[in-house]
C-alpha cells in the first residue's frame, strides 16, 4: 500500500510549493514523476523548474509519446501518463490529475489548489477512494509563513 499525502496549497503556487518538495525527494535518493492533466500546464512547469532560482539545479525530463529511451533515466519526470516511465517510487499528481498507477509506488503527493473549487473537490473524493483502498492517508495545509502543517 502507498502512503499518500495531501497537500493543499493555500498560501502559494504550485509553482512555488513544488519545486522544494522535489528538491527534498532527491535528496533522499528518491525517483520522482509529477503526473499532470495537460500539456500546456506541463510545459509551463517544465520551463518554470530551469528557472524557479538562479542557485540551484532541478534534473527533470518530459515524457513524450514518442518515447526515446531517455524518461527512465530521469530523476524527476514531467507526464500526462498515468504509468511513470521512469519506475518513479514517489509520484506527485498535481492540478486534479488522476491518481496514477500505483504499481510500485511507495508515497503518493497529491497537490491541490485550495482557491479552485474544482481541485479541491477532485482532492475529497481522491481521499475517499484512497481511504477506502487501505491506504495510510495524510493532510498537509500551508499556514500563513507558507510552512505545511500537519492536519490529519
Amino acid at each position: 500500500m502507498a502512503e499518500a499525502l495531501f497537500y493543499h496549497l493555500t498560501e502559494t503556487r504550485l509553482e512555488d510549493a513544488l519545486p522544494p518538495l522535489l528538491e527534498k525527494s532527491l535528496e533522499r535518493g528518491w525517483k520522482v514523476s509529477v503526473h499532470m492533466g495537460s500539456e500546456e500546464r506541463r510545459d509551463a512547469l517544465d520551463a518554470h523548474l530551469w528557472t524557479f532560482r538562479d542557485e540551484s539545479f532541478l534534473p527533470h525530463g518530459i515524457d513524450f509519446a514518442a518515447d526515446d529511451g531517455m524518461a527512465e533515466r530521469q530523476p524527476v519526470l514531467l507526464t500526462l501518463s498515468n504509468e511513470p516511465a521512469n519506475k518513479a517510487s514517489v509520484r506527485f499528481a498535481v492540478d486534479g490529475s488522476d491518481v496514477p498507477s500505483l504499481e510500485g509506488c511507495e508515497r503518493l503527493v497529491l497537490m491541490f489548489d485550495g482557491h479552485d473549487q474544482s481541485q479541491v473537490d477532485r482532492a475529497r473524493a481522491q481521499w475517499k477512494d484512497l481511504k477506502a483502498g487501505d491506504h495510510t492517508l495524510t493532510y498537509w495545509q500551508q499556514t500563513p509563513d507558507r510552512r505545511w502543517e500537519r492536519k490529519a
